[in-house]
């Protein structure tokens, strides 16, 4: 297999025996750190677990996809491409000290050979086609991965996993291909870690009909191969060829590096939801203007630059930074919390 920073220098795809061709990646900001989720917990303030969002600022508690049109109803995006109005979010990474108080790890942008991208908070998102694809869809929406896992085996280590960085600079690229060598799908429990590198990888083949399911996951589908590759043959249950949407966030521990400030017994990062890497996962909405992304997928728009064949603009790190909205569930999330954000609001330790 060549290396991830080769394949990334030629823009080629991320497996073994890919084709080189474009993709679109491109930093996300920061658009609040929220208890809500419209897809799986919808209308509902505090949910389960606390979410770190990006995108559009159309964002709200219901998100109902018969009324809801993200592209029109946003005035802004935390993401690069102005024309990118979509959602897309996770849970939240802790540091649980030894006193039993909880803090959350802060995210910065990715580096590597395609050049560092400039994050507020946030994550960074790619859209990698294999081949011919279909753009989705208004209205549509997946999930990936499982909140309440909290066994490894049932994960796919080619599509969601973690990597210890050793760097302490995310710029200076550390291993392979995502999902490859010495990454896990638990969350590295190390003071070696300078940063903790997430990847969520999502389905690539779609039924062609139903923009969502009861679970969120039945209308698509993994197809032939896992790992950034931009998806393997469809099963024929779920003909239609997506990009393949990947994130990738840096989760900056190097703050947590003092032993002697760990727990005795247990992990001491975590998500959000109390739990370990098993039950990370990625929910996401559709919400790029008209074709936009049909077109960007077709023309071979590259990274995170202007495509002007597509109609796609690059907004300065300053503009898409300033896209923020206010928490719907309001609680402190940043600072000392006596307590993970779950069940009541939170309190300050």
């Amino acid at each position: 297999m060549q290396s991830w920073a080769t394949l990334a220098t030629t823009v080629a795809l991320l497996a073994n025996g890919a084709v080189a061709q474009n993709m679109l990646r491109f930093a996300c900001s920061q658009l609040v750190v929220d208890r809500v989720d419209p897809l799986v917990n919808p209308g509902v303030r505090y949910t389960p677990h606390l979410h770190q969002i990006v995108g559009g600022n159309s964002f709200n508690l219901t998100m109902d996809p018969d009324l809801h049109d993200l592209a029109g109803q946003s005035t802004c995006t935390s993401c690069s491409f102005a024309q990118d109005l979509s959602n897309y979010w996770t849970a939240v990474m802790f540091f649980k000290a030894k006193n039993g108080s909880y803090h959350r790890v802060p995210q910065v942008g990715n580096g590597g050979p395609q050049g560092r991208l400039v994050n507020n908070g946030g994550l960074d998102v790619y859209y990698i086609p294999n081949g011919k694809v279909t753009a989705f869809k208004p209205g549509f929406r997946m999930l990936a991965g499982n909140a309440a896992n909290t066994d490894p085996k049932k994960v796919s280590s080619g599509n969601i996993c973690h990597r210890c960085w050793t760097s302490t600079n995310e710029g200076n690229f550390v291993g392979g291909a995502p999902c490859t060598g010495s990454d896990t799908v638990d969350i590295p429990q190390d003071t070696k870690c300078k940063m903790i590198r997430q990847t969520i990888i999502f389905p690539t083949c779609w039924d062609g009909k139903n923009l969502d399911s009861p679970d969120h996951k039945s209308h698509v589908a993994y197809g032939g191969s896992s790992g950034a590759n931009g998806g393997g043959s469809c099963p024929s249950t779920h003909p239609v060829k997506l990009p393949q949407i990947m994130y990738e966030l840096m989760w900056n521990v190097t703050s947590f590096a003092d032993k002697s400030m760990w727990p005795e017994s247990g992990p001491a990062f975590v998500y959000s939801m109390n739990l370990g890497g098993p039950a990370a996962h990625g929910d996401y909405i559709f919400g790029w203007k008209g074709d936009s992304l049909q077109k960007a997928m077709d023309k071979g728009c590259n990274l995170n630059k202007d495509c002007p064949s597509a109609g796609l603009t690059a907004q300065t790190p300053a503009q898409y930074n300033a896209c923020t909205i206010k928490q719907q569930a309001p609680e402190p999330v940043d600072g000392w919390l006596k307590a993970m954000p779950m069940g009541e609001m939170a309190i300050k330790a």
